[in-house]
């Protein structure tokens, strides 16, 4: 009975720490709310900064090998439809996330990705081609936040599966190497705020076109 009685209470101090471990996995209100109010504000950001272009500006090059205005905004629409697309079937299908501090590698993402002092050359799959003109990439990137947004509100398991990420390892110099769904998202806000910085680099560069 007294072994019975032991047994009884190991099971429930494993269910308990079970509990208590998918908790940790899902999201909190808090956490919702910062990565919504993240994706409005860098959205802002970028058509705050693109609102009244002409065309010549929105094709304005620096230089031969540095992207228009117009192909930065096509990047940053390319991105979120990689992550909304790809990216989130693949997390739908990756085994349980490996124990990392999930804390930390938010702030990564958030502080860091953002910062232009490294500069990275973009994969194949993200050169912009002149597939849109800039309002349809604008109305797109618009859709896609909000697709972004539904997306984290009603996905459950957010915290639950990880895929590798090469921004994450890039930018942290290879000390975390995967993020689940709730980074892949804050990822897509900061992916577009550090290239709204871009775009007001390429605003300020001297040579940029004035309005007529």
């Amino acid at each position: 009975m007294k072994t019975n009685g032991m047994a009884k209470v190991a099971a429930i101090v494993v269910c308990i720490a079970s509990i208590a471990a998918a908790s940790e996995l899902k999201v909190s209100s808090a956490e919702l709310d910062r990565a919504k109010l993240y994706i409005q504000q860098c959205e802002n950001g970028v058509i705050g900064a693109t609102r009244v272009l002409t065309t010549a500006q929105w094709n304005f090059k620096p230089a031969p090998d540095r992207w228009s205005i117009a192909e930065i905004v096509e990047h940053m629409v390319m991105a979120q439809e990689l992550i909304l697309g790809p990216v989130r079937e693949q997390l739908s299908k990756a085994p349980p996330a490996a124990e990392q501090d999930s804390k930390i590698v938010d702030s990564i993402v958030i502080n860091q990705l953002p910062d232009r002092t490294s500069k990275f050359k973009a994969p194949d799959p993200l050169q912009p081609t002149g597939r849109w003109k800039p309002a349809e990439s604008l109305d797109r990137l618009v859709r896609n936040d909000a697709e972004l947004t539904r997306y984290l509100e009603t996905t459950t398991d957010l915290r639950m599966h990880a895929i590798a990420a090469p921004p994450l390892k890039a930018i942290s110099n290879g000390a975390y190497e995967s993020m689940d769904g709730y980074q892949w998202i804050l990822t897509a806000a900061a992916h577009i705020e550090r290239h709204t910085k871009q775009i007001l680099e390429v605003i300020a560069d001297s040579r940029f076109p004035a309005k007529k």
